[in-house]
């Protein structure tokens, strides 16, 4: 009990700004052009330098295992498995809906709620695992659903969303924050002085705007929906990710580290991708909005749950 108090005592001050966040905008009434203009910046610029200023010192990092990938990616395909045909058998949706609503339990919202509780929870010494999970995340996470969307509505799979989704991912600035810092790590060359400084102050900013950004986000999203399928969807994404990830890693024999890792950002909130894709595809909104807010709150008290047991 007192190792569980620890993680949440760590982890509140998290979860405090994301509170701020959400407060500023539902009760204060700020404009939504800030919330914006906030979530611009984190994910343009604040997290990328962050993640790139981590890798750029390549040669200091902890060695991680890749095995990682098989575990948490392999948590992530029987997730999504299960989650399909639980929309099937149970709540008897589509197979667009099926899809949506499967994505729900496995799409985390790792980088601006994940990056800020492992730097807290794990350290440092967690970072390099964590953004080697986020390299791969949007690739095969949205590869997934697109081949899954697709062949549902049209029973085959087009070459052209899988080159569409690979560019989009090669285009996203956190993805080119971690690439090109690994570039500049493995020359083993160090930064300028000014350089160096200039980027260090912007990483510093990173965590908690990005917590402040993730509130205010929320705020824009109401409760609504079917509430069996919203529970649904927070017991895979809180419960059956973390669980699946931390038994094939269990099985493969990671190190302690990587574990850790893993079953933190498989147990991390829904992403707020997962309601965008909703939108787009028309279904699923109230839902994929009502597991959005239920799942970050729960969050709370079940990450650093799953990050006491997994140590």
């Amino acid at each position: 009990m007192s190792a569980l108090l620890h993680q949440v005592y760590l982890s509140t001050p998290l979860f405090i700004l994301v509170f701020i966040g959400y407060g500023v905008m539902r009760w204060a009434h700020w404009p939504k052009v800030m919330s914006d203009s906030l979530s611009r910046f984190v994910f343009s610029l604040a997290l990328p330098a962050m993640l790139f200023h981590l890798m750029s010192d390549f040669s200091k990092l902890p060695p991680v295992d890749a095995r990682l990938l098989i575990a948490f990616f392999g948590g992530c395909l029987i997730i999504f498995i299960l989650g399909r045909l639980l929309a099937w058998k149970v709540f008897k949706l589509d197979g667009v809906s099926q899809s949506v609503f499967a994505l729900g339990g496995i799409f985390s919202n790792n980088s601006m709620l994940g990056l800020p509780l492992a730097k807290m929870m794990l350290g440092d010494a967690a970072l390099p695992s964590v953004a080697l999970v986020l390299v791969f995340n949007s690739l095969i996470l949205w590869t997934l659903v697109t081949v899954s969307v697709e062949l549902a509505k049209h029973g085959s799979f087009s070459f052209r969303g899988f080159f569409s989704t690979v560019k989009s991912v090669l285009k996203n600035p956190i993805v080119f924050g971690i690439l090109t810092g690994t570039a500049w790590g493995l020359t083993g060359w160090k930064l300028p002085l000014l350089i160096d400084n200039t980027v260090s102050m912007i990483s510093g900013a990173a965590a908690p705007m990005a917590l402040l950004s993730l509130g205010m986000g929320l705020a824009e999203y109401g409760i609504g929906g079917n509430w069996g399928q919203s529970i649904s969807v927070c017991l895979l994404k809180l419960v059956g990710h973390p669980l699946v990830a931390w038994g094939i890693a269990r099985l493969i024999g990671l190190p302690t580290m990587e574990t850790q890792a893993i079953v933190l950002l498989a147990s991390i909130a829904t992403g707020v991708n997962v309601y965008l894709m909703a939108r787009q595809f028309k279904t699923m909104e109230g839902v994929m909005a009502t597991s959005l807010l239920l799942s970050t709150v729960v969050a709370a008290v079940t990450t650093p749950l799953c990050v006491m047991l997994s140590g």
